[in-house]
């Protein structure tokens, strides 16, 4: 995969790991405490951030794989043509 600065949106989902930031009981949404509710409204902003990040990202190629051998079996015993 090559660098791109989008790749770095990848890492937002893995701010909900900060328990501690989030275990509080307010503001409550519809009686749900802010630790349930945030959880609960993070999925579908994870899915968005993955979501752009393919769309910004799809078009590039990754690096290219060398040709290798057509026969499976010389693969097996180590000869090369």
């Amino acid at each position: 995969m090559r660098w791109n600065a989008w790749n770095l949106l990848l890492l937002a989902p893995f701010l909900i790991l900060g328990t501690p930031w989030i275990n509080v009981a307010e503001p409550r949404l519809l009686g749900m405490p802010f630790f349930y509710w945030v959880q609960l409204a993070w999925v579908p902003f994870s899915v968005a951030l993955v979501a752009v990040v393919h769309v910004r990202t799809r078009g590039e190629r990754g690096p290219s794989v060398p040709a290798g051998p057509d026969d499976v079996d010389a693969l097996d015993t180590g000869a090369t043509r």
